[in-house]
């Protein structure tokens, strides 16, 4: 079977294969564990397997903060996956590590590629090559507890849409108790989380910035806007007292108990939040500036083929990418784990633009960016570290920043030597 027909498949959302081979193949498929995304991941391996009777597919899973380790160290063995999950930010490493291989121009035509997928999937291209494909993507939108807003006296059907009214509204909901101590936070404060995109991509923009340079060399949050930006975003916890550094450890654990009233996370969430049952939540668009200006981050894990797959393992893993990165596949991850469909037809139905909750998101990504990151992992942390010297080292809110743009550059010019 020509491998052209592999994408035409994937456009077509269905998996039209069949093995040809003497012996059954077996194959590896790594990701790291969320559970909403293994469970999404088995029905989908259910599927391919039924259709491809002669490709068994191994799903192998490790935590997150040892996936990337655990990936890298495999592939220095010669023991790595043939298909891998990655963050779209960790391309240049698993590119220059040669932990993943180009995706062949015949499997995977690129004209298709570019017509059919959200622009974003270009995050994954160097050169001529695309190295993976995503199933889904993913933008940020502001969740809220209804049950919170009207125990305040709020209305629950209209929450923010401006900063200012967030932090209207948040004051509205804190609560602390006898001592003092904060016992319901108007809004989370999580770098950690997702805060960092927000603060970077979405605030920087919104006090009148821009993170970096167009090509993305070049550090350029250190000016009155980056600072305005990350004054606003401390003085939720320092000022307006509305939200606390670590409390509950992370902001989506204190929003999943009932005790945050506004948190900013992504599509990725929408699978765990659906099992709340103690309190009616929403979704509404990030907050507009006084001005009406919106911005996003969108992002996504691409699926690649691992740099050791070669032969009849190459064939069945470019057969099951294409599947993986099917209309079929999209729905299903978009039923299990609520995040939204990576090609354009399959995300944005009618149906979806009318569904409540994932409407914001896809509004979101009409306006979002994507971050060229060198070191998704080292760039999240610096802007961790960022906070941290003000929230807890009483650091200037100037001295915080201009420290982190000097780090963040080096990390970048490290990257582009």
């Amino acid at each position: 079977m020509h491998k052209g027909i592999l994408l035409a498949g994937l456009m077509a959302g269905i998996s039209p294969f069949t093995v040809t081979a003497a012996q059954a193949v077996e194959i590896e498929y790594w990701q790291y564990v969320f559970e909403t995304r293994v469970n999404a991941m088995d029905q989908l391996i259910a599927n391919f397997e039924a259709q491809n009777p002669g490709i068994t597919v191994k799903h192998v899973t490790f935590p997150y903060a040892d996936y990337q380790t655990r990936v890298v160290a495999a592939n220095m063995a010669r023991q790595g996956p043939d298909v891998l999950q990655l963050f779209y930010g960790w391309a240049d490493q698993f590119i220059g590590g040669r932990v993943i291989q180009p995706l062949s121009p015949e499997a995977f035509p690129h004209a298709q590629i570019e017509e059919d997928f959200f622009p974003i999937v270009s995050a994954m291209k160097r050169g001529d090559d695309y190295y993976g494909l995503p199933t889904a993507v993913r933008s940020l939108a502001l969740f809220y507890n209804k049950n919170l807003m009207e125990a305040a006296g709020l209305d629950p059907n209209t929450p923010p849409t401006t900063l200012d009214e967030l932090v209207e509204q948040a004051k509205a909901i804190t609560q602390v108790d006898a001592a003092g101590n904060m016992a319901v936070a108007g809004m989370t404060l999580d770098m950690g989380g997702q805060d960092h995109q927000w603060w970077r991509e979405v605030l920087v923009r919104q006090f009148g910035g821009a993170p970096y340079s167009e090509d993305g060399r070049t550090v350029t949050y250190n000016d009155a806007a980056g600072a305005a930006a990350l004054k606003f975003f401390t003085d939720l916890q320092l000022v307006e007292k509305v939200g606390q550094r670590g409390f509950m450890d992370e902001g989506q654990a204190a929003f999943r108990g009932g005790k945050a009233g506004f948190t900013v996370d992504g599509t990725f969430r929408l699978g765990s939040f659906r099992t709340i049952e103690d309190f009616e939540w929403g979704v509404t668009e990030l907050p507009a500036n006084a001005d009406g200006l919106r911005s996003n981050y969108a992002s996504y894990f691409a699926n690649a083929i691992g740099a050791g797959a070669q032969g009849e393992e190459l064939e069945a893993a470019e057969k099951f990418l294409a599947y993986i990165s099917s209309e079929e596949a999209m729905k299903i991850w978009l039923d299990v784990v609520g995040e939204l469909p990576a090609r354009r037809a399959a995300a944005m139905t009618e149906e979806n633009l009318a569904n409540p909750v994932y409407a914001p998101f896809l509004k979101g990504l009409e306006y979002a960016r994507t971050t060229l990151f060198v070191d998704e992992a080292a760039q999240r942390q610096n802007t961790i570290d960022m906070a941290n010297r003000i929230l807890i080292e009483g650091q200037t809110v100037e001295e915080a920043l201009a420290a982190a743009a000097a780090a963040e550059q080096a990390i970048i010019d490290r990257a582009k030597k």
